[in-house]
């Protein structure tokens, strides 16, 4: 049988595909913009006919009908990056999120520390080889189909044929659901004054010939909209964003003096607008992989001046970072934070950043803390931390002292609370001088 003939026996219903899905299974749902929601809806829509499925994944987007209330007993959440769908379920008590790095996820899959038994996956149409591309998600998603008993795959005329690591044959796939709908898209908000004077600080550490790490959002924008003039930067990334292909466009991102993959963009999801999911269709510029490479430590830090430009919900005076929680409430997750911290922080001429506003949105609150809130999770530990950056300028930590962190960090806090903390500090640490 040719995989054509493969293919077009396998071909069924969405209410037919998720019918493999069992009482007590452990599946796992790709995420991003790879969200397979015609598939997530027909499974919500057998409700009633399952009882206690856990729901592996990593961030999901769209509308998830199977956290809505009414759900519980039929599907359990068990998240391995929150975002808005799951994140009230789990402040419920309702859904479980697993604390990990983002490059140790695929391996809890592959060692059976999470045993699954189907994955649902959102691919393109094969090549003339009988090859899917797992298109603007791999991150965990390949290891789920090397190890799942059964994998399911929404195949979407839309979805774009990404290269790197990311192919799936025809052959590995037990049921496929055709599609033509469009990918979920993401389109940031403008950058805020206060994220526009943090990316002044940043783009200053950029060197020619950087690889870069940077998310999405005011920040990370408001960066790469201010690397003008700069030549020959690189990406190693998690994600590839509107925003790095506008720097591509310019000539400002060639990935020529890159260390490893030179001449390739190399991240593990690709998360936009639709203008960017056609840029990166079948370009060669870009090589999707598994997030066990992408955001492998060793890996990273072979890239030489590699930045890591990463975010926090709040930072204490010692350096501690939390970006996981608030307080005993958990808001996103690991993800690669560590990962990129500690491979920038080994790479030769390497910069690790922290980026944050010094206050929450309404001023209320400073975000250099006197100590993290009740609960809250230490992600990126005071040992980790090298630079950590607010509106109000840089933070030099690596080898100082704890009165040394304190001081920096204190100083580029937000100035109605500086005086908070340092009757804080010199509370704490009374300074000897008798020693």
């Amino acid at each position: 049988m040719t995989w054509v003939d493969q293919y077009r026996s396998k071909i069924v219903s969405a209410e037919e595909a998720v019918q493999c899905i069992k009482s007590g299974d452990r599946i796992f749902i790709s995420g991003n913009a790879a969200t397979p929601l015609l598939l997530t809806r027909a499974l919500a829509a057998r409700a009633n006919e399952l009882s206690n499925v856990e729901v592996n994944h990593l961030l999901l987007m769209g509308d998830d009908p199977l956290s809505k209330p009414g759900m519980e007993s039929h599907f359990h959440h068990n998240s391995l990056f929150v975002g808005p769908g799951d994140r009230e379920s789990i402040a419920q008590g309702v859904s479980d999120y697993v604390p990990v790095h983002l490059s140790e996820v695929p391996n809890l899959f592959r060692h059976g520390y999470i045993p699954l038994d189907v994955a649902i996956i959102h691919v393109s149409p094969p090549d003339a080889h009988g090859f899917m591309s797992l298109g603007v998600e791999c991150a965990a998603s390949k290891a789920a189909v090397e190890s799942a008993k059964i994998v399911v795959a929404q195949v979407n005329e839309q979805m774009p044929r990404t290269l790197g690591d990311v192919f799936v044959h025809v052959s590995r796939v037990h049921k496929i659901v055709e599609c033509s709908e469009p990918l979920l898209e993401y389109r940031p908000k403008t950058s805020t004054d206060i994220e526009e004077k943090i990316a002044d600080y940043i783009a200053p550490m950029i060197e020619d010939g950087a690889t870069l790490q940077m998310g999405i959002g005011g920040i990370p924008d408001a960066v790469l909209a201010r690397l003008e003039g700069k030549q020959h930067l690189g990406i190693h990334s998690e994600m590839v964003s509107d925003g790095v292909m506008k720097a591509v466009e310019k000539g400002i991102i060639t990935n020529l003096r890159k260390t490893i993959h030179p001449n390739k963009a190399v991240a593990t999801f690709i998360l936009g607008s639709r203008q960017l999911y056609e840029y990166v269709n079948n370009n060669p510029l870009f090589e999707i992989h598994p997030c066990d490479y992408t955001n492998n430590p060793f890996i990273i830090a072979q890239n030489e001046r590699m930045v890591a430009v990463n975010s926090a919900i709040e930072v204490d005076i010692t350096g501690q970072v939390c970006a996981d929680s608030i307080g005993t409430k958990i808001y996103s997750g690991f993800g690669g934070q560590v990962d990129f911290i500690r491979g920038s922080a080994y790479s030769k001429g390497g910069k690790p950043i922290i980026a944050l506003p010094s206050t929450t949105k309404d001023g209320k609150y400073s975000k250099i803390v006197p100590q993290l809130r009740q609960g809250a999770g230490v992600v990126t530990t005071r040992a980790d931390v090298h630079y950590v950056v607010t509106e109000y300028g840089v933070a030099s930590l690596h080898g100082k002292n704890i009165h040394q962190r304190a001081e920096a960090l204190i100083s580029i806090a937000h100035p109605k609370f500086r005086s908070e903390l340092e009757q804080y500090f010199s509370s704490l640490f009374i300074k000897k001088t008798d020693w």
